[in-house]
Protein backbone atom coordinates (compact mmCIF):
# COMPACT_ATOMS: atom_id res chain seq x y z
CA UNK A 1 0.00 0.00 0.00
CA UNK A 2 0.72 3.45 -1.11
CA UNK A 3 2.13 5.98 1.87
CA UNK A 4 -1.01 7.89 2.94
CA UNK A 5 -0.34 11.60 1.97
CA UNK A 6 -2.17 14.71 4.84
CA UNK A 7 -1.53 18.06 5.32
CA UNK A 8 -3.37 17.33 8.38
CA UNK A 9 -2.14 16.09 11.78
CA UNK A 10 -1.84 11.83 11.39
CA UNK A 11 -0.65 10.12 14.17
CA UNK A 12 0.54 6.29 13.68
CA UNK A 13 -0.67 3.91 16.52
CA UNK A 14 1.05 -0.08 16.87
CA UNK A 15 1.70 -2.29 19.44
CA UNK A 16 4.60 -4.85 20.82
CA UNK A 17 3.60 -7.93 22.85
CA UNK A 18 0.39 -8.91 21.82
CA UNK A 19 1.19 -12.30 20.88
CA UNK A 20 3.71 -13.10 24.02
CA UNK A 21 3.18 -15.01 27.23
CA UNK A 22 4.29 -12.79 29.40
CA UNK A 23 4.52 -9.26 30.41
CA UNK A 24 2.41 -6.26 28.95
CA UNK A 25 1.10 -5.43 25.60
CA UNK A 26 2.46 -1.73 24.72
CA UNK A 27 1.14 0.96 22.02
CA UNK A 28 2.82 3.61 20.56
CA UNK A 29 1.54 6.48 19.10
CA UNK A 30 3.59 9.06 17.00
CA UNK A 31 3.31 12.20 14.78
CA UNK A 32 5.90 12.61 12.75
CA UNK A 33 7.35 15.96 11.09
CA UNK A 34 6.26 16.66 7.48
CA UNK A 35 10.13 14.99 6.20
CA UNK A 36 10.41 11.67 6.11
CA UNK A 37 12.97 10.00 8.79
CA UNK A 38 15.35 7.72 6.81
CA UNK A 39 14.99 3.91 7.36
CA UNK A 40 11.82 3.68 8.91
CA UNK A 41 10.09 0.03 8.86
CA UNK A 42 8.76 -2.70 10.65
CA UNK A 43 10.45 -2.83 13.84
CA UNK A 44 10.62 -6.84 13.48
CA UNK A 45 12.68 -6.15 10.53
CA UNK A 46 15.40 -4.00 11.99
CA UNK A 47 18.07 -5.13 14.48
CA UNK A 48 18.01 -3.87 17.68
CA UNK A 49 21.27 -1.49 17.55
CA UNK A 50 19.52 0.19 14.33
CA UNK A 51 15.89 0.62 16.36
CA UNK A 52 17.85 2.17 19.14
CA UNK A 53 19.05 4.74 16.47
CA UNK A 54 15.83 5.05 15.37
CA UNK A 55 13.72 5.51 18.41
CA UNK A 56 16.47 8.38 19.54
CA UNK A 57 15.85 10.40 16.07
CA UNK A 58 11.73 9.65 16.48
CA UNK A 59 11.59 10.80 20.29
CA UNK A 60 14.03 14.11 19.55
CA UNK A 61 12.35 14.63 16.03
CA UNK A 62 8.37 13.67 15.60
CA UNK A 63 5.96 16.73 16.57
CA UNK A 64 4.15 14.31 19.63
CA UNK A 65 4.49 10.50 20.56
CA UNK A 66 3.70 8.75 23.94
CA UNK A 67 2.94 5.28 24.70
CA UNK A 68 0.26 3.00 26.82
CA UNK A 69 0.81 0.11 28.40
CA UNK A 70 -1.77 -2.49 29.50
CA UNK A 71 -0.26 -5.45 32.13
CA UNK A 72 -0.71 -8.77 32.00
CA UNK A 73 -3.52 -9.20 34.91
CA UNK A 74 -5.49 -6.74 32.67
CA UNK A 75 -5.18 -9.19 29.74
CA UNK A 76 -6.41 -12.29 31.38
CA UNK A 77 -9.37 -10.20 32.23
CA UNK A 78 -10.58 -8.48 29.41
CA UNK A 79 -8.11 -10.72 26.61
CA UNK A 80 -5.97 -9.84 24.54
CA UNK A 81 -7.76 -7.68 21.74
CA UNK A 82 -9.30 -5.99 23.89
CA UNK A 83 -6.21 -4.84 26.51
CA UNK A 84 -4.19 -3.87 23.02
CA UNK A 85 -7.17 -1.52 22.09
CA UNK A 86 -6.72 -0.61 25.67
CA UNK A 87 -3.19 0.03 25.07
CA UNK A 88 -3.75 2.25 21.64
CA UNK A 89 -6.22 4.01 23.48
CA UNK A 90 -3.75 5.27 26.45
CA UNK A 91 -1.22 6.07 24.01
CA UNK A 92 -3.14 8.37 21.71
CA UNK A 93 -5.26 10.40 24.66
CA UNK A 94 -1.67 11.07 25.88
CA UNK A 95 -0.37 13.01 22.94
CA UNK A 96 0.35 16.34 23.55
CA UNK A 97 -1.59 17.74 20.86
CA UNK A 98 -4.39 16.08 18.73
CA UNK A 99 -4.05 14.35 15.20
CA UNK A 100 -6.94 14.37 12.72
CA UNK A 101 -5.86 10.95 11.53
CA UNK A 102 -5.20 8.03 13.01
CA UNK A 103 -3.82 5.43 11.16
CA UNK A 104 -3.85 2.10 12.75
CA UNK A 105 -1.55 -1.06 12.16
CA UNK A 106 -3.81 -3.86 11.36
CA UNK A 107 -7.83 -4.54 11.20
CA UNK A 108 -8.40 -3.42 14.02
CA UNK A 109 -10.33 0.46 14.46
CA UNK A 110 -10.30 1.80 18.06
CA UNK A 111 -13.53 3.24 20.12
CA UNK A 112 -12.62 6.69 20.04
CA UNK A 113 -14.90 9.50 17.83
CA UNK A 114 -11.80 10.28 15.22
CA UNK A 115 -11.40 9.98 11.91
CA UNK A 116 -9.37 6.90 11.91
CA UNK A 117 -7.74 3.99 9.21
CA UNK A 118 -6.77 0.35 10.33
CA UNK A 119 -4.04 -0.71 7.96
CA UNK A 120 -3.24 -4.20 7.53
CA UNK A 121 0.84 -4.20 7.60
CA UNK A 122 0.86 -0.68 8.14
CA UNK A 123 3.87 -0.59 9.58
CA UNK A 124 6.05 -1.40 6.24
CA UNK A 125 4.10 1.73 4.31
CA UNK A 126 3.20 4.41 6.35
CA UNK A 127 5.91 5.75 8.23
CA UNK A 128 4.11 7.14 11.63
CA UNK A 129 3.11 3.53 12.11
CA UNK A 130 6.80 2.32 11.65
CA UNK A 131 8.10 5.38 13.92
CA UNK A 132 5.13 3.60 16.68
CA UNK A 133 6.19 0.60 16.41
CA UNK A 134 9.70 1.38 16.98
CA UNK A 135 8.95 3.04 19.78
CA UNK A 136 6.36 0.21 21.33
CA UNK A 137 9.20 -2.13 20.78
CA UNK A 138 11.96 -1.02 22.16
CA UNK A 139 10.32 0.43 25.65
CA UNK A 140 8.80 -3.20 25.90
CA UNK A 141 12.16 -4.59 24.75
CA UNK A 142 14.00 -2.87 27.67
CA UNK A 143 11.10 -3.37 30.19
CA UNK A 144 11.35 -7.28 29.72
CA UNK A 145 15.40 -7.01 30.32
CA UNK A 146 14.27 -5.60 33.58
CA UNK A 147 12.07 -7.85 34.41
CA UNK A 148 14.59 -10.58 33.53
CA UNK A 149 16.45 -9.22 36.81
CA UNK A 150 13.38 -9.58 38.67
CA UNK A 151 12.25 -12.80 37.43
CA UNK A 152 15.75 -14.91 36.58
CA UNK A 153 15.56 -18.13 35.02
CA UNK A 154 12.53 -17.51 32.21
CA UNK A 155 15.34 -16.12 29.65
CA UNK A 156 13.00 -12.75 29.07
CA UNK A 157 15.93 -10.70 28.06
CA UNK A 158 16.65 -13.15 25.07
CA UNK A 159 12.85 -14.09 24.49
CA UNK A 160 10.64 -10.95 25.67
CA UNK A 161 7.98 -13.25 26.74
CA UNK A 162 7.26 -14.93 23.08
CA UNK A 163 6.71 -18.74 22.96
CA UNK A 164 9.95 -19.62 22.13
CA UNK A 165 11.25 -23.30 23.10
CA UNK A 166 13.33 -22.10 25.50
CA UNK A 167 10.34 -20.47 27.31
CA UNK A 168 8.23 -22.97 27.31
CA UNK A 169 10.51 -25.50 28.57
CA UNK A 170 10.83 -23.28 31.47
CA UNK A 171 7.42 -22.52 32.60
CA UNK A 172 6.87 -26.01 32.73
CA UNK A 173 10.41 -26.40 35.08
CA UNK A 174 9.18 -23.88 37.22
CA UNK A 175 6.06 -22.94 36.51
CA UNK A 176 4.18 -19.34 35.74
CA UNK A 177 6.09 -16.50 36.96
CA UNK A 178 3.69 -13.52 38.48
CA UNK A 179 3.87 -11.78 35.07
CA UNK A 180 2.95 -14.55 33.03
CA UNK A 181 -1.04 -14.26 31.17
CA UNK A 182 -2.73 -17.45 32.89
CA UNK A 183 -4.77 -17.47 30.12
CA UNK A 184 -2.76 -18.09 27.26
CA UNK A 185 -2.37 -21.42 25.38
CA UNK A 186 0.76 -22.51 26.89
CA UNK A 187 0.92 -21.09 30.41
CA UNK A 188 -2.75 -22.37 31.16
CA UNK A 189 -1.95 -26.20 30.63
CA UNK A 190 1.07 -25.74 33.18
CA UNK A 191 -1.31 -24.20 35.86
CA UNK A 192 -3.76 -27.17 35.04
CA UNK A 193 -1.45 -29.90 35.81
CA UNK A 194 0.22 -28.10 38.94
CA UNK A 195 -3.21 -27.96 40.05
CA UNK A 196 -4.02 -31.51 39.09
CA UNK A 197 -0.55 -32.78 40.65
CA UNK A 198 -1.92 -30.81 44.29
CA UNK A 199 -4.77 -32.47 43.97
CA UNK A 200 -3.24 -35.97 43.54
CA UNK A 201 -0.35 -35.70 46.71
Amino acid sequence: MAEIKSQKLTAGIDEAGRGCLAGPVVAAAVILLPARLAGLADSKQISPRHRALLEAQIKSQALAWSLGVTWHGEIDRINILQATIRAMIKALTRLKMTPDLVLIDGNQEIPMSIAQRAIVGGDASQPCISAASILAKTFRDRLMISLDKKYPGYGFARHKGYGTREHLMSIRRLGPSPIHRMTFRGVRPVIREKRLCLTLK
